[in-house]
């Protein structure tokens, strides 16, 4: 049965990070990676979407320890774990959706997202990222870490699956429902380049796993 998102995250908390850790290929090297390419310098502005229990911020406060962090994630208990564990650092925490919040306009030096966009389609995404451009400061950039569809088919197959089970389950609201939709990477590239970033690159791959790097 699917589950609102908000609900499926707020019932695994307890298991999440060992899940998120060993059930990826390429886990215990990716969010290393992803908070090793977040700005160093003192003080750094950095937004979090989709933060969870900040398992990217557990490498990046080792690295900066100044840095202003703000973390928008739908999952409440999530953000009660984040904010446990980051007491004593410079955190903000939203529980909301990251497409109804608003992210101002040149506030961050980077902004971060690990494992979270996945749910969503090419337009969803297309919209968020329009948002991302403006939030950042002029040469910020974004880091998206996330797995992608191998092919264009099974991108569509992942699209139409959830779609079956809303309409079998007789759900017809627009909220979000914790199905993985994952676009293909070339997708993914094609709606980052028409939000209006200057530079678009994959960094990094770990099998479905890929950094891509965005700068405005």
């Amino acid at each position: 049965m699917l589950e609102k998102m908000n609900e499926f995250f707020n019932k695994r908390v307890d298991g999440y990070e060992e899940h998120q850790l060993n059930a990826i290929d390429g886990a215990h090297e990716f969010y290393p990676y992803s908070a090793a390419c977040l700005p160093m310098q003192e003080n750094a502005e950095v937004l979090d979407l989709g933060c969870g229990t900040g398992l990217e911020l557990d490498f990046y406060f080792k690295h900066n320890t100044t840095a202003n962090v703000m973390g928008i994630d739908l999952a409440e208990n999530m953000l009660k774990v984040v904010k446990n564990k980051f007491y004593d650092k410079k955190l903000t925490t939203i529980c909301g959706s990251y497409f109804d919040i608003p992210l101002g306009e040149e506030c961050y030096d980077a902004i971060v997202s690990v494992e979270s966009l996945h749910h969503f389609t090419k337009e969803q995404k297309s919209s968020l990222y329009k948002k991302v451009f403006q939030a950042l400061k002029q040469g910020g950039y974004l880091i998206l870490t996330d797995y992608f569809a191998e092919t264009d088919e099974l991108e569509c197959f992942y699209r139409q699956e959830l779609l079956r089970l809303k309409s079998e389950q007789g759900i017809c609201d627009d909220e979000f429902y914790h199905y993985d939709t994952p676009l293909t990477k070339a997708h993914e590239l094609q709606a980052l380049n028409k939000s209006g970033f200057s530079f678009v690159k994959i960094m990094a791959e770990w099998g479905a796993t890929a950094t891509i790097k965005a700068i405005k």
